[in-house]
């Protein structure tokens, strides 16, 4: 099963040296495991761009599609054998990266 670990912050690139540290080993240990499949960073909500073409109109904004103080600054994408086996491997990312994150099942086709 594969999952998707959303690291949730209110600064974007505000990981101390100590805490990048972290994140590369637990990243080593992911793929070394086997449980790695993607993992990123991401820019801003400024940075966003939003397409609406639902109507064939191509709609695009600037700016991300909501207001909120806290975005998705970050991300993994895990394979597991299970959500409990999932849950611990989120629960280590979040003490790693010091932040708060979400976990999330992929959709099976």
């Amino acid at each position: 099963m594969q999952f998707m670990v959303s690291v949730i912050d209110d600064r974007t690139g505000s990981a101390t040296p100590e805490e990048m540290e972290d994140i590369r080993a637990y990243n080593a240990r992911l793929q070394a495991e086997g449980h790695w499949v993607f993992a990123g960073g991401l820019a801003a909500p400024s940075a966003a761009t939003t397409i609406d073409n639902r109507a064939g109109k191509g709609l695009v904004t600037d700016g991300p599609f909501v207001e909120t103080k806290e975005y998705v600054a970050g991300l993994w994408i895990l394979e597991a054998a299970d959500r409990d086996e999932a849950l611990e491997l989120a629960a280590e990312g979040s003490r790693c990266c010091n932040r708060k994150v979400e976990l999330r099942p992929l959709l099976a086709d």
